[in-house]
């Protein structure tokens, strides 16, 4: 369970969190996301208890992260937006040292790194991390957070900068830790198709407030509006002009209706200058369009 009440964060005068308040409860995907300057970086380092807040309070699953935070360390695994890796080290050698680290015992360790390397298809060759990939450089950082089995995940952008395959990859990746894990994951993402597709609920951000929270289909009801999207052809649309709204797409027409009664008009409208409709799609918002519309 994760509860934050009245968060603040103030830096030399400038507020980066304005008293931001959630909480949630059992395993999931929870996306943090908003404009560049929102605070998500900020709220997430609190989280991780590598920053204090200056006011507020927050407790992740019993532990008081304000007053404690080097309790939440043991069930936590964070990976920040650039992961500064031990490049003269193997990717072995730097996963072992890091079990060392967690205080993990050799077996342990070697059981954990190879079940790891395996899952995220890291196949590093024995090469030192300086001279593997990008994406396969994120892969061994996200193999360091998950090494000592935390069961909270903190994770900054954690797809920036990746080929679309390799982003692709560790998106789905994520989901297996929730699905079959059962661990909770807390992320940013500048992705807003990822953050959609994947995040069980959503936190959004504007200048270090919330504005709103919750799952996709809450967000959609507090800031989206169902329409349809009706494509459609027609010898001449001069006999549309001033009936409907439309614009040309691809050597076909779109226009849009917001309910039925509208949809019904459009298609008969359409009908009578002799045209035909090829499809009509209902559609909601996007994060990006919610996100377009909440503005900066």
């Amino acid at each position: 369970m994760i509860r934050a009440e009245g968060l603040i964060k103030d830096y030399d005068g400038f507020r980066a969190l304005d008293g931001v308040s959630f909480e949630t409860e059992g395993a999931g995907i929870f996306g943090v996301i908003g404009h560049n300057g929102a605070g998500k970086t900020t709220l997430l380092k609190i989280m991780a208890g590598l920053m204090q807040p200056t006011a507020g309070e927050l407790a992740i699953n019993g532990i008081d992260v304000v007053r404690d935070p080097a309790a939440l360390r043991a069930t936590l695994g964070y990976l920040p937006e650039e992961s500064r890796l031990y490049e003269t080290m193997t990717v072995n050698g730097y996963l072992s040292f890091f079990g060392e680290l967690y205080r993990l015992d050799p077996a342990t360790i070697a059981r954990r790194r190879e079940r790891l390397l395996s899952s995220l298809r890291l196949d590093h060759g024995g090469k030192k991390i300086g001279e593997l990939s990008k994406g396969m450089r994120r892969k061994v950082a996200i193999a360091r957070s998950l090494l000592h089995d935390p069961s909270l995940l903190i994770y900054d952008e954690p797809t920036s900068g990746l080929d679309p395959m390799t982003s692709r990859y560790i998106i789905e990746y994520l989901g297996r830790l929730r699905d079959e894990e059962h661990r909770t994951i807390l992320l940013s993402a500048h992705n807003l198709y990822q953050v959609e597709e994947i995040c069980d609920r959503i936190l959004i951000l504007r200048k270090g407030r919330e504005v709103a929270f919750g799952t996709m289909d809450e967000l959609r009801s507090e800031f989206g509006t169902f329409s349809y999207h009706i494509r459609f052809t027609v010898p001449d649309s001069a006999p549309l002009a001033g009936a409907l709204a439309f614009s040309r797409d691809a050597g076909e027409y779109v226009a849009e209706a917001v309910d039925m009664h509208e949809l019904n008009a459009a298609t008969a409208c359409i009908a009578g200058a002799g045209g035909t409709v090829k499809h009509i799609e209902s559609r909601y918002p996007s994060l990006e369009e919610m996100l377009l519309k909440i503005g900066k």
